[in-house]
């Protein structure tokens, strides 16, 4: 299969684009704050690794039949990545989050017990990264737009 004819890969691809730069709209939507960095952010609402292995699948599906090994293949993938997206991801920066607060307190400690007239601004750091994971809504609805933009793409491609 010529490369640039991979529909599953373009799919998969295409999938993974459309996600992370729809979360901008939808963080500034509820948030109202525009934050063009989610677009090479992990985590966030939809979750571009669902998104993506659904794709993939659907496309595999679509291209080679839903009874195909490579569907059998692709769908068992697409149900370990979305597992993981819940689970060890999410634990993963809940963890984080709670280290970044004890790291704040003991800054805090350690600059509130020097001397009291003479405070210092903490030095800059780089937090540990909190949006590892997913929560299911995300990898739901990540998962919701891999299959329906595949299933579009085969339509109008195929």
């Amino acid at each position: 299969m010529d490369l640039l004819q991979n529909f599953p890969l373009w799919a998969s691809i295409a999938a993974i684009i459309f996600a992370q730069v729809i979360k901008i709209p939808i963080q500034f939507i509820a948030s109202r704050a525009l934050n063009p960095g989610l677009a090479f952010s992990t985590g966030g609402m939809p979750s571009s690794h669902s998104a993506a292995v659904t794709a993939l699948s659907t496309a595999v599906g679509l291209d080679q039949g839903f009874d195909s090994s490579m569907f059998a293949i692709a769908a068992v993938f697409t149900i370990i990545v979305m597992f993981d997206s819940t689970g060890v991801r999410r634990q993963t920066g809940e963890q984080a989050i709670m280290l970044n607060i004890l790291l704040n307190d003991f800054h805090r400690f350690v600059n509130e017990a020097r001397e009291w007239s003479n405070k210092e601004q903490f030095q800059k750091r780089e937090e540990l990264k909190e949006l590892l994971g997913h929560k299911p809504i995300e990898v739901f609805f990540g998962g919701l737009t891999g299959i329906l933009l595949a299933t579009f793409l085969y339509a109008m491609f195929k």
